[in-house]
């Protein structure tokens, strides 16, 4: 499971941190209040606000960071069940992570729809719109198409679901950079077997590791990518991480080029 502190060491603000997060800096959208932005009511009536968040968050703006390719790895090494996320930015595919073993619960600019006719269009097709500051139209019926992101009030996508079978048979469950407050995203934490290990790593204690510990939790509070970087030393797979980073990192760098 991961939010939005394994992004911010990419340079993503997450959410709620006072003064840096994302709802404390949206004065500039002009919006009644933070969480306008991501409600369809407000949305129907001046879709720009969201349209120049999301120029901010569209996938290629950032890179992912050491704790994505951490994740990576442990996809490389056959021992990622899923990767449930939080995140919109689309850090986990840019890190490698195939889309079948992400569930992207809050939603994905991967793809898009018209908020019309609901037709389907893959996200990249209207990133010159939006780059643009232009409101993206669909082709056919020039309704606004919109990301797949998950706005407040609409249900999570389907794919979600697969969480009903997925945590009962984990045998171990990573919980990084998330505050744990949103539902039912949060709710997960508590899904795997009571024998099952869980492992924190992230600045607070948060969740049922504050409120309703079991015996063999782990937390590794403070600095996310520092949290991880001693595991990765404590697994023995450092030289092997690096040279992964080292490998990504050349790669998106010919292809911005």
């Amino acid at each position: 499971m991961a939010g939005a502190g394994i992004s911010t060491p990419s340079g993503i603000p997450d959410f709620r941190s006072p003064g840096s997060g994302l709802y404390s800096n949206l004065e500039q959208y002009n919006i009644p209040y933070p969480e306008a932005i991501f409600e369809l009511a407000y949305f129907f009536i001046n879709p720009k606000p969201f349209f120049t968040l999301a120029k901010e968050l569209y996938p290629g703006n950032y890179r992912p960071n050491y704790a994505h390719y951490f994740l990576r790895l442990l996809h490389d090494k056959g021992l990622l069940l899923r990767l449930y996320t939080q995140n919109i930015d689309g850090l986990e595919r840019a890190a490698g992570i195939p889309p079948h073993r992400l569930v992207e619960a809050h939603g994905t600019f991967a793809t898009a729809s018209c908020t019309v006719c609901r037709r389907n269009f893959p996200g990249e097709d209207f990133r010159g719109d939006v780059m643009a500051d232009r409101v993206p139209r669909c082709p056919v019926c020039t309704g606004v198409v919109k990301p797949d992101i998950v706005f407040f009030g609409e249900e999570l996508p389907q794919r979600f679901l697969l969480h009903v079978a997925d945590f009962p048979m984990a045998d171990l469950l990573f919980v990084i950079g998330t505050s744990l407050e949103v539902e039912p995203f949060a709710s997960l934490a508590r899904a795997v077997r009571g024998s099952v290990p869980r492992v924190l790593i992230n600045r607070d204690l948060v969740g049922p590791f504050a409120w309703q510990q079991r015996p063999r939790d782990v937390a590794q509070l403070g600095d996310v990518v520092s949290g991880v970087r001693a595991l990765v030393e404590l697994l023995g797979w450092s030289r092997e991480l690096q040279a992964l980073v080292q490998k990504e990192k050349e790669e998106l760098d010919a292809k911005s080029k």
